[in-house]
């Protein structure tokens, strides 16, 4: 069988993390502020949503929009209109899981794909959705590798998405109700406060209670699958999704990269361990709870979990310095204001903005006239740059 080089798909929050990806992702997934698995993440409406989806396509990014939470008897009218917006700006694929949401993309003829909130998790549901109608099924994080294999060997002209990296939630594809019992806040909606994150307390039923003493027993490490890219390619697997909506820019730049390197260099036959050792390395400079394989061997134990951390725990420092005041184009030079930190010559920086992402090393410093090695908090200097910034925007240092 001829492989397919599979596509990598990443998460995006706004244009800045469009702009972050553009040259590694062949496809991004989004949502709106509503019916989305990521209520709180996304910066999209339905009315800038056409010019993100022109924007995609601009750069030959494929679109796809979720719609993916709960849906109940009020949101019916409005999952259909944004499934006829999705089809006006002419969305690549809209990513679903409710019959109702189903049967809408069947009147309006919108191409649409199941969600992995539908826990596809064996080959006759697989069929089942493709007899619906659906051109590509999202597969339950919780399959180990075998069991795809032997779904794909089943399963005929339908593709296959499977997640390969980001964080991995505790209850079966996001079914669980601990965040709306402790805060009124539902996963299933996508707003959830992620209480598997929290310390916690035991106790027994006579009332005795032991403090776990710091540790995160709920606390799942993040998927990461750079170093089996060429398993995950011979298994069949169409679309690499990378996890990670709520994450900053130089995640999403990232990661998308390093997955389209591996890609890359297994089909160039340079795939070799020391690569996987330096991307490997990448991954774990930007967001991270610490790795695992998730299902994808088996189910994981223990080590699957992140006992002393609940959050970020990157190797590489992301520190807030200032803020571009102006950017001059004919020179491509931003002033920008230090009002948290200094900066010198050599820095790693990246800027951001709703629509900016930049990353770049700091060449030369200039303050009235005079090149400087290290300017000091409260400068206002120019740093030339090689894209166009804007003002507000954010710098931070890398460490």
């Amino acid at each position: 069988m001829k492989l397919k080089k599979p596509e990598i798909m990443a998460p995006i929050q706004n244009f800045a993390s469009l702009e972050a990806c553009r040259d590694y992702a062949d496809a991004v997934y989004f949502g709106l502020s509503n019916l989305t698995m990521r209520a709180n993440a996304d910066a999209f409406t339905l009315q800038n949503i056409g010019k993100f989806v022109d924007k995609c396509h601009d750069y030959k990014i494929k679109a796809y929009l979720t719609v993916n939470s709960v849906i109940y008897n009020s949101d019916i009218k409005i999952a259909e209109k944004i499934i006829k917006k999705a089809k006006q700006v002419k969305v690549d694929a809209v990513i679903v899981w409710d019959p109702a949401v189903i049967e809408i993309c069947h009147k309006l003829k919108q191409k649409f794909f199941i969600s992995t909130q539908a826990n596809i998790s064996n080959w006759q549901t697989a069929e089942f959705y493709k007899k619906l109608g659906a051109s590509r099924v999202v597969l339950a994080r919780e399959m180990t590798l075998k069991q795809i294999k032997e779904l794909r060997q089943k399963v005929k002209h339908i593709e296959i998405e499977t997640f390969v990296h980001g964080a991995m939630c505790l209850s079966v594809s996001g079914r669980c109700i601990l965040s709306a019992y402790l805060y009124g806040k539902s996963a299933n909606c996508g707003s959830c406060a992620q209480p598997c994150r929290k310390e916690w307390i035991l106790s027994d039923n006579e009332g005795n209670k032991i403090s776990t003493e710091g540790k995160y027993f709920m606390s799942a490490k993040d998927l990461c699958m750079i170093e089996y890219v060429p398993q995950l390619i011979k298994a069949g697997i169409d679309s690499f999704k990378i996890e990670g909506r709520r994450r900053d820019p130089n995640y999403i730049a990232t990661t998308a990269r390093c997955y389209k390197e591996a890609v890359d260099a297994y089909f160039d036959k340079t795939f070799t361990l020391d690569k996987v050792a330096k991307w490997k390395k990448e991954l774990a400079g930007v967001y991270n709870r610490g790795f695992s394989t998730g299902f994808y061997f088996g189910t994981p134990g223990k080590e699957g979990i992140n006992y002393d951390h609940s959050g970020n725990i990157a190797t590489t420092k992301k520190i807030l310095v200032g803020y571009v005041k102006k950017y001059y184009a004919k020179i491509k030079v931003a002033e920008i204001s230090l009002e948290s930190c200094g900066l010198k010559v050599g820095d790693e920086i990246s800027i951001e903005g709703h629509t900016t992402y930049l990353k770049q090393q700091v060449d030369s410093i200039e303050l009235a006239g005079e090149n400087l090695k290290i300017a000091k908090k409260g400068m206002l200097i120019g740093v030339k740059v090689v894209k166009r910034v804007r003002r507000n925007d954010k710098v931070f240092v890398l460490h």
